[in-house]
């Protein structure tokens, strides 16, 4: 069964929709940690009442990106993690941590990417006057939010729509996609081509 890591940083809605779908039993993975750059991210409790091992590791505390991700290393190989998911983890991800799991990084992001990548990606497409966003999950490379795609789902935008209102319902179908890419990558559905990503029948 495959190992998985989920790195986060706050409340941990998306860390939920996966443990949800593992309790439910149509994901089959196994959490094998939680891992936060936020001592106070509600996440960390969510891990604890489901009995998930956790862990807080500050980067502040590091000389450096890489030394930092090291130590994160050194304990998802303790795990021994085989997939790392992000899920609202406010770290860029940097060249250490790429290189020791390439192509075994994905991301959830609330937009519709190419369109809106890096912080308050609805708050974005709400300037912009889009009129559908949505939510993407990707396998994450050095660039923000530039790796290939895997999953993608487009939520429209309503005229009387806040940053808040329309953040909810990307919410809603980002906790959909997000369960259902690890599920692909357990079920070795994925392949990557470039910069495409085929899904296997």
């Amino acid at each position: 069964m495959l190992n998985i890591a989920v790195l986060v940083s706050g409340r941990g809605s998306n860390l939920q929709a996966i443990i949800d779908a593992v309790e439910a039993g149509w994901l089959k993975v196994r959490i094998a940690c939680v891992i936060s750059d936020n001592q106070e991210a509600y996440a960390l409790k969510r891990a604890l009442k489901h009995n998930i091992p956790n862990i807080f590791i500050t980067p502040n505390i590091f000389f450096s990106k890489s030394e930092y991700e090291k130590k994160i290393i050194e304990y998802l190989r303790e795990k021994e993690v085989g997939l790392i998911i992000l899920a609202g983890y406010m770290q860029i991800v940097g060249s250490t941590l790429l290189s020791a799991y390439p192509n075994k990084i994905i991301n959830i992001h609330p937009s519709l990417l190419p369109s809106f990548p890096g912080l308050h990606g609805q708050k974005q497409a709400l300037d912009y006057g889009a009129k559908v966003s949505g939510a993407t999950v990707h396998f994450v490379d050095k660039g923000c939010d530039t790796g290939p795609i895997i999953l993608q789902v487009g939520v429209k935008i309503l005229d009387n729509d806040t940053e808040e209102s329309l953040s909810k319902r990307i919410l809603v179908e980002e906790h959909k996609i997000l369960p259902k890419a690890i599920f692909l990558f357990a079920e070795e559905r994925l392949t990557i081509s470039g910069r495409k990503v085929h899904i296997i029948d």
